[in-house]
């Protein structure tokens, strides 16, 4: 497969996503450059096939610099300032970041004609009326979906090869110490601390290991567009929470249902979101991981 020669520049490297991202690449024969702020936190250092080179994609020069030295094939944008309620409350970082930083990404993905994917979200939709599919209509109801809405739309405006990978509530096993649902519903029990959770908002939580290697794939394929990557039982968080304490023989107890309208948060979630997945499964072969096989997974000793 010619992919073996193509140099994939990883953005967020050192993020949840980004870990299993960079390693299922390598497992592909991909050369990679993983990129972050700050130090290398990811555990290759002796794949022939890795560079990790410390990046601020809202930087320009910083951004020139290294497209020049690497000059990648395929460019797989995962950084992000991705927590709702700091997009809220910094909202010109949060413009800098997934906006300008995507921009700015695209202008030099340009000179190299790489093919560029970009990593977007369920909060680019209302979620007024979910599951939706890829052809829906865009409506944010918060400044970070906004971000990201505005950073799809300079995307498609890309004069080469792009692909959009929407996902939802992504969760796994943290290999960057990043804590996901499951993993702090679990230090919250273990610490016998009650943890209040929403039970009015529905998602179809994406097993990260899903959603890297359907990535992969897209780079692999060229499957150029916008693609819908998630798992496909719609639950609640409330539900997801329940189902880890039982899993883990934790005290339900402590989990406390509550509602989006007594749960007070800065950014505003839309209620139904969720994915209908049939593109790729058909184009991609993309075969979810059900949740309860999810959790295991997540909490399965290495």
């Amino acid at each position: 497969m010619n992919h073996k020669i193509k140099t994939v520049l990883v953005t967020g490297a050192n993020g949840f996503l980004g870990h299993y991202l960079v390693k299922k690449l390598l497992n592909r024969n991909f050369n990679v450059v993983a990129t972050g702020k700050g130090e290398c936190r990811l555990d290759f250092p002796e794949e022939k096939q890795f560079l990790y080179l410390s990046m601020d994609f809202t930087d320009p020069f910083a951004v020139y610099d290294v497209f020049r030295k690497i000059k990648p094939g395929i460019v797989i944008h995962a950084g992000a300032m991705s927590k709702p309620d700091e997009c809220e409350l910094n909202q010109w970082q949060a413009f800098i970041t997934n906006t300008e930083g995507t921009v700015t990404l695209l202008n030099n993905a340009d000179d190299y004609k790489s093919f560029f994917i970009f990593i977007s979200t369920d909060f680019v939709f209302s979620g007024s009326n979910g599951p939706y599919k890829e052809d829906d209509l865009p409506a944010p109801v918060n400044y970070y979906g906004q971000t990201k809405l505005q950073a799809e739309e300079a995307v498609m405006e890309y004069a080469h090869e792009w692909a959009i990978v929407r996902t939802v509530l992504v969760y796994g096993k943290p290999l960057a110490g990043k804590q996901n649902i499951l993993t702090l519903v679990q230090s919250k029990l273990l610490k016998g601390e009650s943890v209040n959770i929403v039970d009015d908002q529905w998602r179809t939580p994406t097993f990260v290991e899903d959603l890297a290697e359907a990535i992969v794939n897209i780079a692999i394929k060229k499957a150029t567009g916008t693609w819908h990557i998630s798992g496909n039982q719609t639950l609640t968080p409330y539900a997801m929470a329940c189902m880890t304490a039982k899993y883990l023989h934790l005290d339900e107890k402590l989990i406390l249902r509550t509602s989006a309208a007594d749960f007070p948060e800065t950014a505003k979630r839309p209620p139904r979101t969720g994915f209908i997945i049939t593109k790729a499964m058909g184009k991609l072969n993309f075969s979810p991981t059900p949740f309860s096989e999810g959790l295991q997974k997540t909490f399965a000793d290495d």
